[in-house]
């Protein structure tokens, strides 16, 4: 394992633990039941990605120098191809942040609420 990848993933893992406590910190005042599983859903993919990207960055220091040392170009492509199915990782959190938070925005309580008139 390199240094210098360990370190960002550690940072990268701050990041996911500090907005964690952000967002466990913020009051979410509602009754309705959809909210909060849209909420929910939205923080999953939110803070999910910080931990993901770390996740990334350790699996590309684990075991990789070595390998490239030999063939550089055909090792890389091997050791990445393993490793295709963490893009639908970053895929799937980014998904639904973007689709929890568009639907959360166009909740009727929500649009209330920012007018006032709530």
């Amino acid at each position: 394992m390199k240094v210098a990848e360990a370190i960002v993933a550690a940072l990268f893992a701050a990041m996911g633990v500090r907005s964690l406590v952000y967002w466990l910190r913020r009051p979410f005042e509602t009754s309705d039941l959809r909210d909060h599983l849209l909420f929910a859903a939205y923080l999953t993919g939110r803070i999910g990605l910080w931990f993901s990207l770390a996740g990334l960055f350790l699996l590309v220091s684990v075991d990789t120098g070595t390998r490239f040392a030999r063939d550089s170009e055909a090792a890389f492509t091997e050791y990445a191809s393993r490793y295709g199915w963490y893009v639908v990782v970053f895929a799937t959190l980014s998904a639904l942040q973007l689709v929890a938070g568009f639907f959360l925005g166009r909740r009727e309580g929500g649009r209330a609420d920012r007018e006032g008139r709530g």
